[in-house]
């Protein structure tokens, strides 16, 4: 697991960008945390950096969704969804566990 950071240091409707093997991005939707793949599948943008609705993520370069759930794609362009990751809070810090599906 990788530690990203206090529950409260992370603003509601906010991200992380936390390197791993592929870089991942965690954001916080009120109390719930999502981890996706942070690469927008359609270019190479960091949704980290984008504007989140909701539970969806809409990318910075070409508007392209991502259900921050699922990973799958919620509005074009992109056509492939993006992978999750496990989120664990654990004494009010939030860990990542790469490459275990949140779904």
């Amino acid at each position: 697991m990788i530690a990203v950071g206090r529950v409260e240091h992370i603003p509601d409707g906010q991200s992380v960008r936390v390197e791993a093997d592929v870089p991942i991005a965690v954001f916080r939707v009120g109390e719930a945390f999502y981890a996706i793949d942070d690469t927008c599948t359609h270019q190479d943008a960091s949704l980290a950096e984008g504007w989140v609705q909701g539970t969806t993520v809409e990318c910075p370069l070409h508007s392209s969704c991502f259900d921050l759930r699922t990973g799958e794609v919620a509005g074009p362009p992109a056509k492939r969804p993006v992978g999750t990751h496990r989120v664990v809070v654990e004494d009010g810090v939030v860990f990542v566990e790469p490459g275990l599906s949140a779904c």
